[in-house]
């Protein structure tokens, strides 16, 4: 599915009437493409004065995008755990970002040592699987966490694991995102 800027801005806004409608506001917003029909797998993140303030997201399409992104709009805003639901006040000083995944490609790896080799900082998005513990870091978190073996260790600590922890069941995948964030010119 190729994206261009104008059907990224078309996400953001969706994404965005999404919240608004929920928190009350009026909107007249009609989307109706065609590419919206297809499955896709999207993250909404939103940050307020620089700051995350949520971000929920889906990992393998399974849903029609448009769906997708709507939904996690919602979750973002409302359900993440981590904060208290998004409030009519802070509405308009929230960006809202929409990140496209594509497919994941499991990593073969035998080691962390050889997991660390082969990510690609800054492109790479990273699920992390043991057991029942499941964690993902989208490309955008290495501006935090430059460093593979940090990112690995943040990665752990979000499935709640232990930092140092690694064991052969471990599984591991990667994909690529195509992101456009409010008040972005161009799509990255």
């Amino acid at each position: 599915m190729q994206l261009n800027g104008d059907k990224g801005a078309t996400l953001l806004k969706l994404a965005r009437a999404e919240i608004a409608v929920k928190l009350g506001h009026k909107v007249d917003f009609p989307i109706k493409a065609g590419w919206l029909d297809e499955p896709g797998a999207s993250f909404v993140t939103l940050t307020r004065q620089g700051e995350l303030r949520g971000c929920i997201g889906t990992l393998e399409a399974h849903r029609p995008l448009g769906v997708d992104v709507r939904e996690n709009a919602l979750a973002a805003a409302f359900r993440d755990p981590r904060f208290m639901p998004l409030t009519l006040a802070e509405f308009d000083d929230v960006r809202v970002e929409v990140s496209l995944l594509s497919a994941s490609e499991p990593l073969r790896v035998a080691s962390e040592q050889d997991a660390l080799a082969v990510l690609r900082p800054n492109i790479d998005g990273v699920v992390f699987e043991y057991g029942h513990y499941r964690s993902t870091f989208l490309p955008q978190v290495w501006e935090q966490l430059p460093e593979p073996a940090e990112f690995m260790a943040h990665l752990k600590r979000k499935a709640g694991l232990p930092v140092e922890f690694w064991a052969d069941q471990v599984r591991l995948s990667r994909y690529t995102v195509s992101k456009w964030k409010e008040g972005d010119h161009e799509h990255s």
